[in-house]
């Protein structure tokens, strides 16, 4: 079978390293360029996986058009997430997006519907998706373990988005080092609400079986100097009760060395018992009627195709089927409504209905 060609656009995010990974070790994925204006950025990228001069670019529709991939993967800063979608989509190719959705929820609905025109795939990579103790905890509700979901809690984060490069390589930030990155700046998107939130909010509309809160309330820190937040809060009320969701750029250690705490992942609680589900560990904790006192289970094992983003949209390719679960626009759009909220709860500093 012909191999699937692909092209990283835009190295705004450290993702990129981690997701041309992915494609250089799928066998049945080629990568055929990567583009972006500084190509001091791209030399990790280029030493890593060995790409030709000729496979490198700057200009991206000269990139498209010499190399005519099957799909894209974008990690442009979160407030050009639309730009890019949207200068891609003409080329028919499908689009793999790294998290978050996008900076405001107009703009969600613009690469929807820029996807929907050129009639190819759009998917927003989620990390949290691939960890197996977030992927058993949503077995188990859908086996209904725990009874029906009536809330969610996530806590995550890590040191900041400045101590670690593709491959959690890591580094010590300088003040300038903040000065000049895009996380940092409010209008390109920066912050650990929008780095965050939608990790917590689309993976919670998951758990939640695709349902809406009815309002939101949130609270971010003020940190002098800083024109971001680097903590905030968030609480959504359901039909079932209310869900929170705390997003943190600080947390003491990052979570994929020693846990923090609080531990970053999901705490889940349904009618009939509880689940603890944390980033990167080997077990999650099940309570239930059966068992109150609680009992540590292995989580599962995840095979192809549901191992990492890549094996799964090429999957999706592949097979002519659609995106599901959070990766999927219709999921990431309802988490995308409830970050969208909580930015305008924080600035009005008061409770907000659900913005659609």
């Amino acid at each position: 079978m012909k191999k699937l060609k692909v092209v990283g656009l835009n190295f705004d995010h450290m993702h990129m390293g981690d997701l041309l990974r992915k494609c250089h070790e799928h066998p049945d994925v080629e990568i055929a360029g990567i583009c972006d204006a500084d190509p001091a950025r791209m030399q990790a990228v280029i030493r890593n996986f060995v790409i030709p001069p000729e496979r490198v670019f700057t200009d991206p529709h000269r990139c498209l058009t010499e190399t005519a991939p099957d799909f894209v993967v974008l990690c442009p800063a979160t407030a050009r997430h639309a730009e890019y979608v949207e200068l891609v989509a003409p080329y028919r190719v499908h689009m793999l997006v790294e998290k978050p959705f996008a900076a405001t929820l107009a703009e969600a609905d613009r690469m929807i519907a820029a996807a929907k025109r050129a009639k190819r795939l759009l998917a927003i990579n989620w990390p949290l998706r691939w960890y197996p103790a977030h992927a058993t905890a949503h077995r188990l509700l859908r086996e209904g373990c725990i009874g029906a979901l009536q809330e969610v809690h996530f806590y995550d984060g890590n040191r900041g988005p400045l101590y670690h490069l593709a491959d959690k390589i890591e580094v010590e930030p300088t003040g300038a080092m903040k000065r000049k990155s895009w996380f940092y700046r409010k209008a390109a998107g920066g912050g650990s609400l929008l780095d965050y939130l939608g990790y917590g909010t689309t993976l919670g509309t998951w758990y939640h079986g695709g349902k809406k809160p009815l309002e939101v309330t949130t609270v971010v820190d003020q940190t002098r100097g800083l024109e971001v937040d680097q903590h905030s809060v968030t609480i959504a009320r359901y039909a079932s009760g209310l869900s929170k969701f705390e997003t943190r750029w600080g947390t003491f250690t990052d979570p994929w060395t020693n846990q923090p705490q609080p531990k970053c992942g999901f705490v889940l609680k349904g009618a009939d018992g509880t689940i603890s589900s944390y980033d990167f560990e080997p077990t999650i904790r099940i309570q239930t009627r059966a068992n109150v006192r609680g009992v540590d289970v292995p989580v599962d094992v995840l095979r192809v195709p549901e191992q990492d983003p890549i094996q799964y949209f090429v999957h999706c390719i592949r097979e002519g089927r659609p995106v599901e679960g959070p990766l999927s626009p219709k999921i990431a759009r309802v988490g995308q409504q409830i970050v969208d909220s909580a930015r305008l709860s924080a600035r009005l500093g008061k409770t907000v209905k659900l913005i659609d």
